[in-house]
């Protein structure tokens, strides 16, 4: 015996809910001969009598009524999936996982989420916030967030940022204490928030650069943390100095809480990149949030 036909299930199931042929046709915008013969086909298929029909009421057999048990939690399941994946005219729907860096989060994800998910409440957006270089193909993501010269040559790329400079910072206060440094070697006697980068376990020798020349500091102090914001309040707090992203505390050195040094020997990086495996392979949130992202992240920094 072949499985009952999905349409004719589905008005069996309209007539058992109403009890009515007519109701259900209502409901279901045909004809009452239209259920009926539907009803019919289904009984024939099954060689079963589904319902007892008298010229004033519809009554379930006891065959029918174990089809309504067995068949409609099911159906009703499967009519919500297609309703929740069955998008309308001009509507996005669908799942997009992104993995993004934490520093990323107050520039791309905040000023960009909202807005797409007002334009898109279909599309349900998962983001993991991870430092690690993110296999985004072997992990199911759909894209990644990061700085350029982190990604693989055969990721598609798009811009979320312009360039942005990394900054060596410090409060008034202990600047007052310790002194400024003046060149990169001078880093060496200063107490530094240091982190330790999670794919190797190394704490992370700050990068420097003025012209052609790179420095690669190897600072030291009593704060190991991997969390640039905790860094960042420690420096405003007067502990040692931190190496930050520039974006990140513009404030602090705006208002004075913060200062600068080596400015001379700041590096700067392309930005931040959304990327992902191929244009081809580009679902259509994934298209949207690009699109958005474009049009609000240049403006976050």
């Amino acid at each position: 015996m072949n499985p009952a036909p999905f349409p004719q299930l589905q008005v069996f199931l309209a007539v058992a809910r109403l009890t009515s042929f007519s109701a259900a046709a209502r409901e279901l915008g045909v004809s009452t001969s239209a259920v009926s013969q539907a009803v019919r086909q289904l009984e024939e298929q099954l060689r079963v009598v589904l319902f007892t029909r008298t010229t004033r009421s519809v009554a379930l057999t006891d065959a029918g009524r174990r089809l309504v048990e067995g068949a409609g939690p099911a159906m009703s399941q499967a009519l919500t999936a297609l309703s929740e994946v069955t998008a309308q005219p001009g509507e996005a729907v669908g799942r997009l996982r992104l993995s993004v860096p934490q520093m990323a989060v107050p520039f791309m994800i905040k000023p960009v989420l909202p807005a797409f998910r007002e334009r898109h409440p279909r599309v349900e957006v998962e983001v993991a916030i991870e430092e690690r270089f993110v296999d985004i193909v072997a992990e199911g993501y759909d894209a990644g967030v990061r700085l350029s010269e982190a990604i693989e040559r055969d990721m598609v790329q798009v811009r979320l940022t312009d360039a942005f400079r990394f900054v060596v910072v410090g409060s008034p206060a202990y600047l007052e204490r310790h002194g400024t440094p003046q060149k990169p070697e001078d880093l060496l006697r200063h107490e530094c928030m240091t982190f330790r980068a999670r794919s190797t376990g190394n704490l992370y020798a700050w990068e420097l650069e003025r012209g052609r020349r790179n420095w690669r500091v190897p600072v030291r102090g009593g704060v190991v943390s991997n969390d640039n914001a905790l860094s960042t309040a420690l420096a405003e707090a007067g502990m040692g100095l931190a190496y930050a992203f520039e974006p990140a505390v513009k404030e602090q050195l705006r208002d004075g809480r913060l200062v600068a040094v080596l400015e001379a020997y700041a590096p700067t990086v392309p930005g931040f990149f959304l990327y992902y495996p191929n244009r081809a392979q580009r679902s259509t949130p994934l298209r949207l949030f690009v699109e958005t992202a474009r049009q609000l992240s240049l403006k976050s920094l």
